[in-house]
């Protein structure tokens, strides 16, 4: 029997328009990471998203380090992190040498929970270690709790980094998520939204700090004819060609993030009652792109755990998985500080427990997505006990 063709959980998703801008740096010949792709891609993405400028680069990852050079974290400081989220929201901390302090979540945004992080800051200043810096992750799309964090933040004078890597293009109360913090960071992963192939953003309303990330992203080279070199820098800076690709992402994001949304409601609505199955909250007042679309299993409910229906799916050919497994359980950073949510209670532990995050890319069709929620459906059907 001829094996069906692979559904991923969230694939590249071309817009038809990316040869052109593609073909434009060929013809300039302008392929290294300088050109008018490059320039038009940082004016786009701040427009967006309505910030005073962008630095693009080579991945999210790159864009967290440079706000962490930006902001002066070096050896022996600290800096706040949520724990749920994917490993490299935390290791440009340790490429600094600095110690990262694990926030738990909350139970309406699956995202960084402001109680515990008020009991971090507030230790930390009794003890006149305040952290340098807070990286606050919105969680498949999913904003954070922002003004409560951000109010915490202000009080102890902690600078926030926004990990938008999952949630370009949405909202909370009506601003792009990604401009709340002194930086915010988007990914274009392979996997991401929109894609470069491999890509990422710094944006900031602080223009001098955005020039700097440019400079430290192109080795650092001094302005002599010779190559010379005052500080340490990286090769950060994103190639006019990815560049194009992303021009050419960028001009359909909203249309990929209501395609997203459209999928995650119609899984919502298919599976949503089935007994045990809980989907990611919204919080009220924004707009999650549903990147990926995150539920939990209960299986003293549902008769099943969340493993069962990822088993079940790839013997399909359908790719789904756990949710990501919180840092704080991490091997690499095992005897870390974390702190949980409530003091004897943990969200993220829960959430990776139980957590499944179904395919959810924006050229899934119907058929694949109706394919998924007649497994799962069926799957829960033959557990359930019969009356």
């Amino acid at each position: 029997m001829q094996k069906k063709e692979r559904v991923f959980l969230s694939s590249p998703h071309m817009s038809g328009n990316e040869q052109k801008y593609i073909q434009e740096a060929f013809d300039l010949n302008w392929i290294a990471p300088l050109g008018n792709n490059v320039n038009e891609f940082e004016k786009d993405i701040a427009e967006y998203n309505g910030m005073a400028g962008a630095s693009v680069v080579t991945s999210g990852t790159a864009a967290i380090h440079l706000a962490l050079r930006l902001l002066d974290v070096s050896e022996g400081d600290s800096v706040i992190c949520s724990s749920l989220t994917f490993v490299a929201s935390a290791n440009p901390i340790m490429y600094q040498g600095a110690e990262p302090i694990f926030i738990d979540s909350e139970p309406d945004t699956w995202n960084m929970s402001p109680q515990a992080l008020d009991r971090a800051l507030r230790d930390a200043g009794q003890n006149g270690n305040l952290p340098k810096a807070a990286i606050i992750v919105n969680l498949y799309g999913q904003s954070a709790k922002i003004n409560e964090l951000k109010s915490v933040c202000d009080r102890y004078s902690v600078p926030i980094i926004e990990d938008a890597a999952e949630s370009l293009g949405s909202e909370y109360n009506g601003q792009k998520s990604g401009t709340f913090g002194d930086f915010g960071i988007y990914s274009f992963n392979g996997n991401k939204i929109i894609t470069t192939s491999g890509g990422g953003a710094l944006v900031s309303n602080n223009k001098e700090a955005l020039e700097k990330s440019r400079f430290l992203s192109t080795q650092a080279r001094d302005k002599a004819l010779h190559y010379q070199h005052s500080e340490l820098g990286y090769n950060y800076r994103m190639s006019n060609i990815v560049a194009g690709i992303g021009r050419a992402q960028l001009e359909v994001l909203d249309t990929r993030v209501e395609q997203r949304r459209g999928a995650f409601r119609r899984y919502q609505e298919s599976l949503g009652s089935l007994p045990g199955f809980n989907f990611m909250p919204e919080l009220e007042g924004t707009k999650s792109n549903r990147w990926l679309t995150a539920l939990t299993i209960n299986p003293d409910q549902a008769g099943i755990s969340h493993l069962d229906i990822i088993d079940a799916l790839a013997e399909r050919n359908i790719e789904a998985r756990p949710v990501w497994k919180p840092l704080h359980l991490q091997p690499i950073f095992e005897g870390k500080e974390y702190y949980p949510h409530d003091i004897n209670y943990s969200v993220s532990d829960k959430l990776f427990k139980y957590g499944l995050c179904l395919p959810s890319g924006s050229n899934m069709t119907l058929e694949q997505q109706d394919s998924v929620i007649g497994i799962i459906q069926e799957l829960v059907k033959l557990k359930q006990p019969t009356s």
